[in-house]
């Protein structure tokens, strides 16, 4: 697993152009594509990272941090996910930085996606579903949440994301319209993002070395 996660790394650096900002996500696998974007970090004009973790890995590697309200349009944004569906739609936040991995893939023009074979699935939801809430409305966005799905959250206690806020992880879904179902959940008053990446879903997916 760790190969395909190295080749799956290595592969997105196909798509970065010189004099490029690029989005940088989180993750086993995109440590991998970090440590291959330091290899040309003399084409690239810096990264825009979507967590702390990721910041301290580029900045180690020389590579410098570029804030998304500076950088405007990103040419391109690589990250990894937790599930996969045949449709490039996707369930990340894992690492509890689903936020900030949602707001730069909507700011880039093309996202690759970089996972390994065991992340895809035909249908989402075995990965429990991460949603970042703000702390005083945990509990009421969990009622909300069994109320409208059925599945279980579950709070991941101990985890701060790097925007303050909590994580409620749902176990039980099954999710045949995620579409919808991201928009059901983001109306919920305190959540602050699904992780749910169906709306704007990957462009490309890359599954160790080859692009599918």
């Amino acid at each position: 697993m760790t190969d395909a996660k190295r080749l799956a790394g290595e592969k997105a650096i196909e798509y970065v152009e010189d004099g490029m900002v690029i989005g940088v996500g989180t993750g086993s696998t995109v440590a991998y594509f970090i440590d291959a974007l330091a290899r040309i970090k003399h084409r690239v004009a810096g990264a825009v990272s979507s967590s702390e973790q990721s910041s301290e890995r580029l900045r180690a590697h020389g590579i410098e941090i570029v804030d998304l309200n500076t950088a405007g349009p990103l040419q391109l944004y690589v990250d990894g996910a937790d599930e996969c569906d045949p449709h490039r739609r996707l369930i990340k936040g894992g690492g509890a930085a689903l936020t900030r991995e949602k707001i730069i893939a909507e700011a880039s023009e093309q996202f690759v996606c970089i996972i390994d074979a065991a992340k895809r699935v035909d249908v989402l939801g075995k990965f429990p579903l991460p949603v970042e809430v703000i702390p005083m409305a945990r509990s009421l966005v969990a009622r909300r949440i069994v109320k409208a799905t059925g599945g279980q959250p579950v709070w991941r206690e101990g985890v701060v994301t790097d925007n303050g806020n909590w994580v409620l992880d749902v176990h039980g879904l099954a999710i045949v319209d995620p579409v919808g179902l991201e928009s059901e959940l983001n109306q919920i008053p305190g959540v602050v993002c699904v992780g749910l990446f169906a709306r704007r879903s990957a462009d490309v997916v890359i599954v160790g070395g080859e692009t599918v």
